[in-house]
């Protein structure tokens, strides 16, 4: 009997390799032999997003609808779908703001084929765009922000958080119409966030949209960039990294850009503050501004005129 106790030991190991093996032959038959990759000249794009929390919002119950813009040269798979709506969920108080934990999971894919590789084209990356509602007790909805975030043009783990505002109209009305009845004052279009995606001139006018600053959204990324560019050490991987570059460079112009448009407006705000102001203030202020001028310029006049002198004795 203590002489077959290794023999099943032994059989009971061949057992477990056997099962090993199998499960390894599945797995390999789920996977493939072949690994997918992209057509070349194409980028292949996996987002794998989580839309975590909305915070700062004023009325509880809130629930979130976003889309994906792919822009010129984007394309997705006919059967992936674009947008989404969030469960509704209640908030709770974290130090002055109330927050709202969704945890909501959403994965996108797309494709970007570089067709003309000119200057003048430069590539555009897709833009998330989400609005956040409210829901009360009878049903009744209001829009509590309007967003929109470009997608990180690098891959790997992204956590970025969106500011939103929405639209107001002048009075009390609408804002007692709002709390006590529900609606409020809604875009169109949702891209006129940014710049929509229709507009086709060179200046798009928001003269008197008033707006309010709201909350904030949190989202968080995991990107996967796939091209046979990257595989290769040819002019071809240059110029597809060349793409992804300029893509990047999109998003550090749109910043760049931001940061151009806050100091137009606080130079138009300076101009408005000084047109203002009365005409005898600004009279005598460029005055003063010209008699210390003139002073400082016959002061220098008076400093070199010795040394001129003594040029002269020499």
């Amino acid at each position: 009997p203590l002489a077959a106790l290794p023999e099943e030991q032994e059989r009971e190991q061949h057992m477990y390799n056997d099962l090993y093996i199998r499960h390894k032959e599945y797995l390999n038959s789920l996977v493939g032999s072949d690994f997918e990759m992209p057509a070349p000249g194409t980028l292949r794009l996996l987002v794998n997003g989580e839309l975590v929390s909305a915070q700062g919002y004023e009325f509880d119950n809130l629930y979130i609808h976003f889309f994906l813009e792919l822009p010129k040269r984007w394309l997705s798979p006919a059967f992936q779908q674009l947008s989404g709506v969030t469960q509704t969920c209640t908030t709770k108080t974290e130090g002055k703001d109330s927050v709202a934990y969704f945890c909501y999971p959403f994965t996108f894919e797309a494709f970007f084929t570089q067709e003309d590789e000119s200057e003048d084209s430069l590539p555009q990356w897709p833009v998330l765009y989400f609005e956040v509602l409210s829901l009360d007790f009878w049903q009744r909805y209001r829009v509590e922000g309007y967003g929109s975030l470009i997608l990180p043009a690098t891959p790997g783990r992204h956590v970025l958080t969106a500011p939103t505002w929405r639209p107001i109209e002048l009075g009390t009305c609408s804002e007692l119409r709002r709390f006590f009845i529900g609606g409020s004052p809604e875009l169109e279009d949702i891209t006129y966030v940014r710049v929509p995606g229709t507009f086709q001139g060179d200046r798009l006018s928001r003269f008197g949209f008033r707006t309010e600053t709201t909350g904030s959204v949190t989202f968080n990324f995991y990107l996967i960039q796939q091209s046979r560019a990257f595989m290769e050490s040819s002019a071809y991987r240059k110029r597809m990294q060349s793409v992804l570059d300029r893509l990047g460079g999109f998003s550090q112009q749109s910043s760049i850009h931001n940061v151009l448009e806050a100091f137009q407006r606080a130079r138009r705000r300076m101009q408005l503050a000084r047109e203002s102001l009365p005409q005898d203030l600004i009279n005598t202020t460029a005055a003063s501004t010209s008699a210390v001028s003139s002073i400082h310029q016959s002061t220098t006049c008076a400093c070199s005129i010795p040394g001129a002198a003594s040029e002269e004795e020499n």
